[in-house]
């Protein structure tokens, strides 16, 4: 799997898990709409670590809850 798709199946499971919608969780992390919904299509092939450190922190979780999940145990690279 891609690290984009695995970022984006992260991002849809913690908004189904809190609840809320792709929008809320942008609105709760100081990102805009059109960041978050690029990760969820995949459109961010080379996602910003800082975006996935105000999602983490928007939501109350740590950066290692966020990738310590089988999504992210065989990462293809994408150069």
């Amino acid at each position: 799997m891609k690290l984009s798709n695995a970022i984006s199946q992260k991002i849809l499971k913690i908004c189904m898990e809190k609840n809320i919608t792709p929008n809320k969780l942008a609105s709760i992390c100081c990102l805009t709409q059109s960041t978050v919904q690029n990760l969820i299509v995949g459109k961010s092939n080379n996602p910003k670590l800082l975006t996935i450190i105000r999602i983490c922190e928007g939501l109350n979780i740590s950066l290692k809850d966020f990738f310590d999940d089988e999504l992210f145990a065989k990462i293809e690279r994408e150069d």
